[in-house]
Formats: structure tokens, sequence, C-alpha cells
């Protein structure tokens, strides 16, 4: 070990570092060296790093530091004290020894330093902090480059960053880590080299955000302990006390008085996060958040309206939040009844709350009876008829009591909803809308039982209005899909039996021209019986049956 030790360090004063850097000691073996060896071959590394315009190799860099903190030891292992007396002739005084392991540490320090900004390597790869480790602690081995440093970094992360908190360099710290992943508020735990050194980082970042409370930067401060307590940091009382601080002064004048709304807000949810029980601050913040709802309430409604939901999520029912959201609701009802659109729409238990908290908002029972009254026609028309009657009971309770109305009243006021929205309904030239109306009749008439001659009236002239559209509009198969529903009877009308006659020789026509010689011969024969007024319960095709007791047969006999 000796002997190889001593070709290392003729390796180097011949300029071969390759040979030099491989045979030098390990840290555990260097008591076996002779110390004028280990000095020959540590003067010579710290020569090539010192040569201006020179390559300085990563490796050259880990044998001066590994071997002149073993030679500059304050416990000198290797007696090199001795051997300097030994070269002077004369012993080294104390004095003279202390400054000169003071003067030798600290300009190895300034040349390493030097490098390290030529290199651009941060506080977490300088040879210099790897320096300061090694003079500590041996941890340094030649050739070690650890990945998660960085380029020709002589330590792993986690010792680089606890040996800066160690000497209340918490600043450099957070300094070269954000230099290398600028936004702290994207600092994951799958972050390359985040998890090893959370703890340091978190500790860096409270101890700045302690110093940013003394100097007043209340949002620069939240914005640390923020961070510090995603990383993982429980805030002592101190540093608890500090938030509060901030979170009291922040957006605030030096006078006190509030020069920034929004800023104020930000801070002050960044304080309540931090200390979700502290009442105080949940108080401060609310009012706050109330502040700014009814100053934007005439520009900015939506902000408006988020201001008063975060203050009653901060301080569930806050009389002036409530006030706030129940003005812009009222707002929102209005313009729904004139037919405006509302941004996110209105739900009908948020206007049902209203009501219950002021009884005397016409635009709220307004707003419920006609979302009530479309709910039960839609679900009537889908042939869902209990849905239908429960949204009539729930219309017919915004404007009486719940039990003053019984089931026939229930079903009397559906009927009378079916009725009214096929009369509000202008279907000129609109098959959509003389569809619709056709189906609510339909579904109407149905409801009414034997009690229904004025809606079936209706109901054949809504028929009959939907053949008329479909006779100039649509192809005849539409029409006679129309006469096979058997919502009308053949001879109830001979305006509707000539449509439908019409319509089944057009499609013959069509048949006989596509090759189907039977299908318009039966569309032929079809138009004849309904031409010849043969009542409902004849079929069109076979024998004539029996007469049955059964009053209507469906008109798909046809076919």
């Amino acid at each position: 070990m000796r002997y190889d030790a001593l070709l290392g360090a003729l390796a180097a004063r011949a300029g071969n570092w390759a040979e030099a850097v491989r045979r030098c000691p390990e840290d555990q073996d260097l008591d076996e060296v002779a110390t004028g060896v280990l000095h020959a071959l540590a003067l010579n590394a710290l020569r090539e790093l010192g040569q201006e315009g020179r390559h300085t190799d990563a490796g050259i860099a880990s044998v001066a530091i590994l071997l002149w903190s073993y030679l500059l030891d304050e416990e000198d292992p290797g007696d090199f004290r001795a051997l300097l007396t030994e070269r002077r002739g004369a012993p080294v005084a104390d004095a003279l020894w202390g400054q000169g392991l003071t003067r030798l540490t600290d300009r190895i320090s300034s040349l390493l330093h030097a490098l390290d900004v030529r290199a651009g390597r941060d506080d977490l790869a300088a040879w210099r902090t790897a320096w300061h480790l090694q003079l500590m602690d041996p941890t340094v081995v030649p050739g070690y480059l650890p990945t998660d440093a960085g380029p020709h970094a002589l330590v792993d992360l986690e010792e680089a960053a606890w040996h800066l908190i160690d000497e209340d360099r918490g600043g450099d710290l957070l300094t070269a880590f954000t230099a290398r992943h600028p936004d702290p508020g994207t600092w994951p735990t799958e972050l390359p080299g985040y998890r090893t050194c959370a703890v340091p980082l978190a500790r860096a970042l409270a101890t700045r955000g302690m110093d940013r409370v003394r100097g007043g930067k209340w949002s620069e401060a939240l914005a640390d302990f923020g961070t510090a307590v995603r990383l993982g940091h429980t805030l002592p009382e101190d540093e608890r006390a500090a938030v509060r601080r901030a979170g009291n002064n922040v957006g605030r004048s030096r006078t006190g008085g509030g020069n920034s709304p929004l800023v104020r807000i930000e801070g002050l949810e960044q304080a309540h996060a931090l200390l979700p029980g502290d009442t105080a601050l949940a108080a401060e913040l609310t009012v706050e958040l109330v502040r700014q709802g009814q100053e934007v309430a005439g520009s900015d409604a939506e902000e408006s309206r988020r201001r008063f939901v975060r203050a009653l999520t901060v301080t569930p029912g806050h009389p002036d939040a409530r006030a706030g959201l129940d003005d812009h609701l009222r707002a929102d009802l209005r313009r729904a009844l004139n037919s405006a659109e509302v941004a996110d729409g209105l739900a009908a238990e948020e206007v049902r709350d209203l009501l219950k908290r002021d009884p005397d908002c016409a635009a709220a029972q307004v707003w419920l009876e006609d979302h009530y009254a479309t709910l039960a026609v839609s679900a009537a028309v889908r042939g869902h008829t209990a849905d239908a009657q429960h949204a009539t009971h729930a219309m017919l309770v915004c404007v009486g009591p719940e039990d003053s109305h019984d089931a026939a009243n229930v079903d009397e006021q559906l009927i009378d909803l079916l009725v009214t929205a096929a009369d509000g309904l202008v279907p000129e030239g609109d098959r959509d809308a003389l569809e619709h109306r056709v189906e609510l009749l339909h579904t109407a008439l149905k409801l009414s039982g034997p009690a229904g001659r004025d809606i079936r009236k209706d109901l054949d002239t809504a028929l009959l209005d939907l053949a008329e559209h479909l006779e100039t509009a649509a192809p005849p198969s539409d029409v006679i899909e129309l006469f096979l529903r058997d919502l009308m009877r053949t001879g109830t009308d001979g305006r509707f039996d000539h449509i439908v006659t019409a319509a089944y020789l057009h499609r013959a026509r069509d048949r006989e021209q596509a090759g189907d010689p039977g299908g318009a011969r039966r569309d032929r024969d079809c138009a004849e019986r309904i031409g010849a007024g043969l009542p409902p319960e004849v079929p069109l095709f076979g024998p004539v049956p029996h007469r049955s007791r059964r009053a209507d047969l469906e008109q798909d006999t046809l076919f």
C-alpha cells in the first residue's frame, strides 16, 4: 500500500493524473502511508487545480480535498507537524501552527470556490462544500460522483443540504435548490433529489419565514411557511405565532389600513390553511371575503358570489355572507323570469331555502311554480305519471299548505298544466311543436278519462294540424305512421281521412315505381277501405269478423 501510494505521487508529479487518482489511498488507509508521500501527492493536486486555464477533473479535486483534510486535521493523525519540524530543522510554535492551519484551510477554500464559480457549480454541488464537509467528517473518497448532486459534485445532495443548514446557510440552500427547480409550489415527492433533502429544505423555509416576518414581508413569509408544512414541517409555537402575526398584517399598509384586499384575502387563506383551528384568523378571513364580495357585487357578480360562498365555508351561517348570496339569487330569479339566461342555472333546493328565509319573495315562489310545472308536464309526457303527480303536488305546496291538496286535486291540476302547455305552443310550420302539442293533449286525455270531451276535441284539432303539415312537408310514410298511432279513428274527421288516403295512394305509386307491386297493392287497398268510410272496428284485410265487445280496435290491423 505504501509503495502504491508512492507510485501515485510520482505519477502526479509526472502529470499522469488518471494513474495518480487511481493509486490514491482510501480514507481508512491513510495512516498506513508515509506522510511525506501524502504531502507530495496533495501538493501536486493543489497545484494542478490552481493552474490557470487548465482543465481540472473532479478526481483531482477529490484527491486534494481528501489528503489536505487529513494533513490539516487538528488531531494531526499523520503527524504532519512533525514532518514540517523535520524539514524546517526547528519546532513549529503552537501559535504559528494554528495560524498556518487557518491560512492554508482558507486558501484551499478560496481556490475551490473560485473553481466552483468558474464552473457554475451551486452550493449543493460545490467543491468548497465538499471541502468543509470533509474537514468536519470524512465523507469524500476519490472519484465519488453521486448522480443526484449534479455534475462534478463530490458529496450527495442530502449531506450538502444538511451541511448548509448546520452552517446557518439555509438561504444558500434555498437559492441553489430553487435555481434547479424554480417553482417551490411544484416540489412534489417524485422530484429528483427532493425526498432526500425535504427536511432540511423545510427547515430552511421555516427559518426564512421567521426572518421575513421580522422584516415585515408578510406574504412571502406565509408562502415559506406553507411550503415548509407541505414538505412535512410541523410548526412550533413560535412559528405559529409568526403565522398569526403575518396573517393579521398581510395586505395592510404601515398605518394598518387595507391597501390590497386581494393580497389580504390570499394571505389570510394561507394563514387559515396553516392554522385551521384559529378562530380569530377565520373570523378575519370571513370579514375580508364578505367585504370584497360586497364591493364587486355590481361589477363582477360571479366573483362576488364566489367570495360569499367561500365566506360561508369558512364561517357557516355568517349572516352577511348569506344575505349577499341571497341578493344574487334574487337577481338570478328575476332574470330567469324575464327569460334571460342565468350563467350557472338555478337549483330548486337553493330557491326553496331562500323561500324559507324570505317567505315574501315573490320571484322565488313564481320560479318554483314554473319549475315544478315544467317537471310535471315533462314527466307526464314521458309516461312517468307518479313523478308528474309528485312535481304537481310540489307546485301546489308553493301556493298553499301541503295537506290541502288531495290526489284528485293534484290530477286535475296536472291535466290543466298539460292543456295549458299545449295552448301556449305556437306551432305554425314547426313540426316539433305540432307533435309536442299532440303529445301533451293525448297525455291529458289519458289522465282525464270520460270527462275529457273538450280535450278530445282539442286533440283532434291538433292531430289534423299535424297531418296537414306532414302532408306538405314530410314523406307519406310519416302521415301513415301518425294514422297508425290510433289517436283518431277513421270516420271522425273527413279531412284527416282524406290526408291519410292520399298518403297511402302516394306511397303505393312510390312502391310500384320501386318494383314492389305487392306493397303498392296493399297500400291501395288500405286507401280504398279508408275512403269507403269503414267503421273503426272492421279490419281492412280478411273476412269481417263477428261483432266484438271491444269497442276500439287499434288501427295497426291495417298491417
